[in-house]
């Protein structure tokens, strides 16, 4: 699997957050922090927008690094994305970003 797929199936490829970090665009930067604030109510500042990706070596996200349930229970599985777990279907973990993207999903689904 492209190791730019996250655990969740997500692009790491399309995030703001990486591609700021790969630019050091800190305009980019700023408007992510912006965003991701207002969809997540709590305060998220530039500085935390450097991430490199999910599955890489290198720096992430505070939440990506340490707080995604997602990524940590795949982490303690030691599965490669979720895509690899026996349950992924009926997880309530990974469905919070499945059920929503069907993008997400297919690059789970295309080992």
């Amino acid at each position: 699997m492209k190791k730019l797929i996250a655990y969740c199936g997500l692009d790491c490829e399309k995030c703001d957050a990486r591609k700021a970090t790969l630019d050091n665009d800190n305009a980019l930067r700023e408007e992510v922090a912006r965003l991701w604030s207002e969809l997540n109510g709590v305060e998220i500042t530039p500085e935390m927008i450097n991430c490199e990706g999910c599955r890489l070596d290198g720096v992430k996200t505070p939440f990506c690094d340490s707080l995604c349930p997602i990524r940590q229970c795949a982490l303690g599985k030691a599965l490669e994305t979720c895509g690899d777990c026996e349950g992924m279907n009926g997880c309530p973990t990974v469905g919070m970003v499945i059920s929503n993207n069907a993008e997400a999903f297919g690059n789970l689904n295309n080992k």
